[in-house]
Formats: structure tokens, C-alpha cells, sequence
């Protein structure tokens, strides 16, 4: 039974954890690499523009609760997604006609667009700051847990307990279904042919009468799809606080880089290991070794490898080690 109560700790506070995470940041890490590998920029905006969609949710699920609609035992955020990526999309549809596009037209070299970015981050950050305040904000409601440590624990008959929270769930479902169809849209369509034709070879598909423009608008959309879903899913998951999402930035990234810049396999690949890494280097073991260790032997300390304040660092210093080693990255992407 030892065994057992061990794997279900592991699992309670690594592995369930991590996997949520993990969609979530690989998510947020398609969006980068969609527009790297489109538009061949890196988008600093990207986590605020998270924050941004994310609040756009929020506010009309407010809305919704307010005159009486929701979504049963699931949250009703779901139902305001499709209001929040449209806002979303709006949004960054703007941002490129008043921004990017300028320096589209003048053939800017791409650090250009990456400053303008960094100028974009600080103006969307501002923006949800001033519209929704920089504190935390809980909007999740419906059921909260699926399975809950004390069910587990009287179904299995085990010292420990599991307990499975609906917005966990909730995120590697539509994580799923968000992948499938991106991935669908992006081979089995002839706007996805075109936008992939265009990342590939530039002036061989305007050659072939493809309107960069569409493709960009495309990208853009898709990007605000992804990125509202993303930073629903970890809201609802965690919470909603603007800075949290700024800080975000550098484990998308990571996972975007660490996978393969520009590759959207890449992107969910590094997700997940950026995650799982995150989790388990920050997982006090001293639990789960208590279970299968000798009484005699168990450890006094909480075998801790890091604390939680250096999740983030865990990233830097894997994002360091392939930029070194591996450029292109796991699934060899565009060199960074």
C-alpha cells in the first residue's frame, strides 16, 4: 500500500498539477511560435496580451453572472470565451494596422518589430491595469473539485488522498480540442496551406497569389484565440492577476524555444517539459520518500531542490542550456 500512497502524493502535487500547467503553457507557446514562424517576429506582447483577453473574459462573465446566466457545474467562463477572443482579435488586429504594419511595409529588420513589441507590452499592461486594477481576481464558479482527497480516500481505502479539480480537467480537455483543430485547420484547409506555404518560403508563396495580408489577419486572430483560451485556462486554474501574466512570458517562451521556434509540435512538447520540470524541481519530496523509504531512513528535511519562489529560474536555466547546446531546439525549429 506504501507504493501506492506514494504514486497518488506524486500525483496530487506533481503530476495532475503539471499537466495543467503544461497545456496551459503550451498553449501560450503556440501563439509565440505561429507568429515567429508567420510573421518572424518574437511578440514580448504575448503575455500581456493574455492578461488582456483573459480580462475581457472575466468582465463578461461578470456580466453573465450579474443577469443570471451560467454554465451548471462547469465555469461560466466558457461561455464568455468566444465574446473575449473576439475583443481579443479586434485588438490585436488594431495593434498590427496602427503598429507592425508600418514597419511590415518598410521591410524593417526583425528586432525592429521585437522593440515595437516591448512598446506594445507596456501599453497592454497598462491597459488592463487600469481597466480591471493590478489585484487578483477569482472568477471561477461551478463545481470546484471533480474528485476530492476525502472521496478518494474512502474509494480506495488509501492513507492518501487525490483530489482532481474541475479547471484541471476543464484545461487538458480543451487543450485537446484546441490542438486538434488548430492542427486541422493548419494542414487540412486552404487558408492554413497558405498561412504554412507563406512561413516557409516568403516570395515563392506571393508568387503563388497568396495576399499576405489575409495571412497575417489569420494569424492574428488565430493568436488571440490561443492566447484568450491560455490565460482563461490558467486563471481559472490559479488566478487572475495582470503582473502573473507578465511573468508568464518567460516559460512560454522557454517552452517555445526549448520545443522548437516556429514548430507548433515543439511548442506543445516544450510546454510540457517546461512544466513538469517547474513542478517537480519545486516539490518538496520528503512525503513522497517518507512512503517508500525505511522508517530508520526517512528524511528529516523536505528534500526540496528549490523553493517555489524559483519556479521561473527553472526556466531561464533551461532556455539557457538549449540556446547553447541546441538552438533550433527538440524539434528543430528556426534558430533563435
Amino acid at each position: 500500500m506504501e507504493p501506492l500512497n506514494a504514486l497518488v502524493s506524486l500525483a496530487n502535487f506533481v503530476l495532475i498539477p503539471a499537466t495543467a500547467y503544461g497545456a496551459q503553457l503550451a498553449l501560450g507557446a503556440l501563439g509565440v511560435t505561429l507568429i515567429y514562424g508567420i510573421l518572424r517576429f518574437s511578440n514580448f506582447a504575448h503575455g500581456d496580451t493574455m492578461a488582456f483577453g483573459t480580462m475581457a473574459v472575466i468582465l463578461t462573465t461578470w456580466g453573465f453572472q450579474a443577469i443570471g446566466i451560467s454554465a451548471g457545474p462547469l465555469p461560466t467562463a466558457l461561455l464568455a470565451l468566444p465574446i473575449g477572443i473576439a475583443v481579443t482579435g479586434l485588438l490585436l488586429l488594431g495593434t498590427d494596422r496602427v503598429v507592425y504594419k508600418f514597419y511590415r511595409t518598410k521591410k524593417a529588420v526583425p528586432v525592429t518589430f521585437v522593440i515595437a513589441s516591448l512598446g506594445v507590452m507596456f501599453v497592454m499592461n497598462g491597459l488592463v491595469r487600469f481597466i480591471i486594477g493590478p489585484d487578483d481576481q477569482l472568477f471561477s464558479d461551478g463545481a470546484r473539485f471533480l474528485i476530492t482527497a476525502g472521496d478518494f480516500k474512502r474509494m480506495t481505502g488509501l492513507d492518501e488522498g487525490m483530489a482532481i479539480k474541475t479547471t484541471q480537467v476543464i484545461t487538458v480537455v480543451v487543450a485537446v480540442i484546441v490542438v486538434a483543430i488548430l492542427f486541422w485547420f493548419l494542414n487540412r484547409t486552404r487558408t492554413g496551406k497558405s498561412m504554412r506555404a507563406y512561413s516557409d518560403n516568403e516570395d515563392l508563396a506571393l508568387l503563388s497569389g497568396i495576399n499576405p495580408e489575409r495571412v497575417v489577419m489569420y494569424t492574428w486572430l488565430i493568436v488571440a484565440a490561443l492566447a484568450t483560451i491560455a490565460g482563461t485556462l490558467y486563471g481559472l486554474d490559479k488566478s487572475f492577476k495582470p503582473f502573473t501574466y507578465f511573468q508568464l512570458l518567460l516559460p512560454i517562451f522557454a517552452s517555445a524555444i526549448v520545443g522548437g521556434l516556429g514548430s507548433p509540435v515543439g511548442a506543445i512538447a516544450g510546454g510540457f517539459l517546461i512544466a513538469f520540470a517547474e513542478v517537480t524541481i519545486t516539490y518538496p519530496l520528503k512525503k513522497v520518500l517518507g512512503y517508500l523509504m525505511p522508517e530508520a531512513l526517512e528524511p528529516d528535511g523536505l528534500i526540496q531542490l528549490l523553493s517555489t519562489d524559483y519556479k521561473f529560474a527553472v526556466s531561464f536555466v533551461i532556455l539557457i542550456i538549449v540556446l547553447l547546446f541546441r538552438p533550433t531546439g527538440l524539434f528543430a525549429g528556426k534558430s533563435v
